[in-house]
């Protein structure tokens, strides 16, 4: 019998591949401009206080039309990741803009991979660029962005509210106002700016006001030494404290194994883990429970994923820290945070509600506790142009 009719699977022709997607979207420019706006009260930080927040706006423009935003801030200036809103700019617009002129923006690996080329480290400058990127694909796709991270798992995430006014008194009443606002149940309470004795003291009238209905997390922003730790511990697991934040210096991983050794009181890394070979150090070590997750002190969301996929292989459970973004980076925080299956520890994403003023047009949602994501393609989120006008910093 004759197989000549048959259909020969082998004899179909060739396909090239074809990329496909939202088809190429070249970099015609990458504007920056810093945005100063004012906030709900001082921010008492172990090292210094923060009475405004400065945030550096990015805006990725391509040949086709489409603009894709990102942020890059730090909390209260260079102290903390050793770059600022000016030094963003100054690497963005002298050398990462004139390298990615001509680049597709959708390529995402490819921009890390030429940003990194060009500039050392400066990983929040890179998170800010990558962050537009992102926005940029998911409107060229029509998706929102944690579509391009496989989809989310979970409708919101609870968020909680930093104590840092540096005063029991103040911190009772701020505490008391979230709670019955329906805004937040767990607090942060900030260390480091005074002796430990006294900030034990601090917190205990805290636990005691609160009487069971919050949780709370100490945060010294590595400002204690070893010893300070050792003899702190005891006292804050008596107190109630369930998280205990980047006590010992980033450099200190030594000592944080050992802190984390003795079980007392869950120990979180934040300073000591800024890239995914930080992430493996730290669980080689053993230095932490919990992995404090932030989109701009990875170098962007690709990498902060990258990061919290080593917690997932070593059974780390994972927190949405904050560098307390405006609903830009906030948002960009919360399309990755929502997929990522070990983020069990809540988040920190309070930063619009932090800020007296956004310069977006329609801030994130705050309820039950929880924060919501915002809807629409790319980050979700539009810049409100008037607003940005007014906070623009001129000189």
């Amino acid at each position: 019998m004759s197989h000549a009719h048959e259909h020969d699977a082998t004899a179909s022709a060739y396909v090239p591949f074809s990329r496909g997607g939202p088809g190429r979207q070249i970099i015609r420019e990458i504007a920056t401009e810093i945005v100063d706006l004012p906030i709900q009260r001082a921010h008492k930080f172990a090292s210094n206080t923060m009475h405004h927040a400065s945030h550096l706006i990015v805006r990725v423009r391509t040949d086709e039309g489409l603009e894709g935003i990102g942020e890059g801030t730090t909390p209260g200036g260079p102290w903390w990741g050793g770059e600022s809103v000016e030094t963003m700019k100054a690497i963005i617009d002298s050398y990462l803009a004139p390298t990615l002129a001509g680049e597709d923006a959708t390529r995402i690996g490819r921009v890390l991979e030429k940003m990194d080329r060009v500039a050392a480290r400066n990983a929040f400058a890179k998170a800010a660029v990558e962050m537009a990127c992102h926005d940029l694909l998911g409107k060229a796709l029509g998706v929102p962005v944690c579509d391009l991270l496989g989809g989310p798992i979970r409708e919101s995430l609870p968020v909680l509210w930093t104590l840092a006014a540096g005063d029991a008194k103040r911190d009772i009443a701020e505490a008391e106002q979230k709670l019955e606002a329906g805004l937040h149940a767990r607090f942060k309470v900030k260390v480091g700016a005074a002796d430990v004795d006294g900030e034990l003291e601090r917190l205990a009238r805290i636990s005691e006001a609160l009487g069971g209905r919050a949780d709370l997390v100490v945060d010294p922003n590595g400002s204690w030494d070893e010893l300070k730790a050792m003899r702190a511990l005891p006292r804050l697991r008596e107190i109630g404290v369930t998280l205990l934040e980047q006590p010992l210096p980033a450099w200190d991983l030594d000592g944080m194994a050992r802190l984390t050794g003795k079980g007392l009181v869950p120990i979180m890394a934040d300073e000591c883990m800024h890239t995914v070979h930080d992430a493996l150090a730290v669980v080689e070590r053993r230095a932490a429970h919990v992995f404090s997750l932030k989109v701009l002190k990875s170098g962007g969301i690709t990498r902060t994923h990258k990061t919290a996929a080593v917690a997932e292989a070593a059974g780390i459970p994972c927190y949405g820290g904050t560098c307390l973004e405006t609903s830009i980076g906030t948002a960009a925080s919360m399309h990755l945070f929502s997929t990522l299956p070990n983020l069990t520890e809540g988040s920190e994403l309070f930063s619009p509600l932090f800020l007296s003023d956004d310069v977006v047009e329609e801030p994130l949602e705050f309820r039950d506790f929880d924060v919501w994501p915002p809807e629409g393609p790319g980050l979700g989120v539009a810049l409100d142009e008037e607003k940005l006008g007014h906070y623009r910093r001129r000189s």
